[in-house]
């Protein structure tokens, strides 16, 4: 047999050269306002979330991951676009961040541009809001409720209302996941990036009765807390978190268990869509060959320091689930404890897939750890919530700054529901002085916080009574 022959028999037996192997897919989960209660991170051990789980069992499951920003338009901004809010300026809700973000810049656009066949269902940027010219398709939201017939925002939160006859399909997650469903199964001479967004857990809480049979009232814990828990939190931070609304409310009503029992019901109708889409991944003719990435836009309150929803930086309503399953690089049932925040997201997935990572992307690929979760790790999550408030969270502390200049720093290994601030002014008649320890941490914590920071955009609601911040969180 001639050498040639022998080479040509080679390359039949051995397929195309990794060069030529078909680039990977992606398939992309967002979920609105889920908090780190899934059962495999073990913060409340009342969540039941097996399709969750499943999923981190398949790859490697960040147990401190943060949100750029603990609202929903802004954090789906900063995440799609790579910028983070003090660059782009899109801080709040209600800054329409069509306008900070130009057509093309987007995460989505990258893939369109590398030949990918890009999908995207429900929410991924705020509502459903996109620019078209990012993606292949979109599902249209005409005629499909975000909550189902007849429900309102506050039902199973401030409102005692159950809707008894509500389905699976009467919410548009439902259908969302059928259309990414329907194109996993596709047959297709180019890659895919199909991306999932579910509206559950967001308000209102209200999901198919079937899904509270795990959660009987009666069996109902509330969260770690103290009484005045905000005394030793600056003006700033009291606040931002309004503790004169929610929270009062529900300790007048009787109904913060109930709506614990709500929130917890509503995040299994997620996990039940989450399988669906896990399902169809197994059943995929390119299921060996496509990333999972599933993450949720910022974490959410149940009370804890007196506060509820998100918009805070405290750590409930900046902690998030994060979970990536990648072929031939992820180890099965990994867990990476090193903190990282969702900026990571943009330039990993550019990596993973050879794709360019654009100039104005700043967050950091976390591709080494993904290889290794136990890998040297220097860089902390940082959080911003309105113009000059973030905070800085490391494996062991989170240190916030308020754009007043006020601020607080908690020890995580030995105060972790953040009871108490570090950096609180001292009592009449206590011993003055912080430790020398604290005050440089306290240095080494703020040198990560930016040095300029974009204008706030001016709307009609900064018109506020004397003295209130123009940083104060919008609803």
């Amino acid at each position: 047999m001639l050498k040639r022959d022998i080479l040509v028999l080679l390359a039949c037996c051995l397929g195309p050269p990794a060069a030529a192997a078909a680039k990977p897919n992606v398939l992309f989960i967002a979920i609105d306002d889920l908090n780190h209660w899934v059962t495999h991170l073990g913060r409340n051990p009342q969540a039941r979330t097996p399709n969750i789980d499943r999923l981190a069992a398949m790859g490697v499951s960040f147990e401190r991951a943060y949100c750029a920003v603990p609202a929903c338009e802004p954090s789906r901004c900063a995440l799609m676009s790579g910028r983070r809010p003090w660059t782009s300026g899109c801080y709040r809700n209600g800054d329409a961040w069509k306008k900070f973000q130009a057509p093309g810049e987007g995460l989505s656009a990258q893939f369109l541009k590398a030949g990918y066949h890009v999908a995207g269902a429900g929410k991924i940027y705020h509502r459903m809001a996109c620019h078209e010219s990012e993606w292949s398709e979109y599902m249209s939201r005409e005629g499909k409720s975000s909550n189902g017939p007849g429900v309102r925002n506050d039902d199973g939160y401030h409102d005692d209302k159950v809707h008894p006859n509500l389905k699976d399909e009467d919410i548009i997650d439902w259908h969302s996941a059928d259309y990414i469903i329907e194109r996993l199964g596709r047959e297709s001479e180019k890659p895919f990036f199909l991306a999932c967004g579910l509206f559950k857990p967001h308000l209102a809480f209200v999901a198919p009765r079937k899904y509270y049979e795990a959660f009987p009232l009666e069996s109902i814990e509330l969260p770690p807390h103290i009484e005045d828990d905000l005394a030793d939190i600056p003006p700033a931070g009291v606040r931002m978190a309004g503790p004169g609304k929610d929270h009062a409310k529900f300790l007048q009503s009787g109904r913060w268990k109930a709506a614990i029992q709500s929130y917890l019901a509503t995040c299994a109708y997620t996990d039940m869509n989450v399988g669906r889409l896990l399902d169809a991944l197994e059943k995929s003719p390119q299921k060996d060959n496509t990333i999972v990435v599933l993450w949720t836009d910022h974490g959410w309150s149940l009370g804890e320091k007196e506060h509820w929803r998100k918009f805070a930086l405290w750590e409930e309503p900046t902690r998030t689930p994060f979970i990536w399953v990648v072929p031939g690089m992820t180890t099965a049932g990994g867990r990476c404890k090193r903190t990282v925040d969702l900026m990571s997201i943009y330039p990993t997935l550019c990596e993973l897939t050879g794709i360019p990572v654009p100039g104005h992307v700043e967050g950091t690929s976390i591709v080494p750890l993904l290889k290794d979760p136990a890998a040297r790790w220097d860089r902390p999550a940082i959080t911003t919530h309105g113009r000059g408030n973030h905070a800085v969270r490391t494996e062991t502390h989170r240190y916030i700054r308020y754009a007043d200049g006020s601020e607080e720093l908690y020890d995580h290994a030995a105060d972790p529901y953040e009871w108490k601030n570090l950096l609180a002014p001292r009592s009449p008649g206590e011993e003055g002085g912080a430790e020398p320890r604290t005050g440089k941490l306290r240095r080494q914590l703020a040198a990560w916080l930016p040095k300029k920071e974009a204008p706030a955009p001016k709307r009609k609601s900064d018109r506020r009574r004397p003295g209130a911040p123009r940083s104060s969180p919008a609803k």
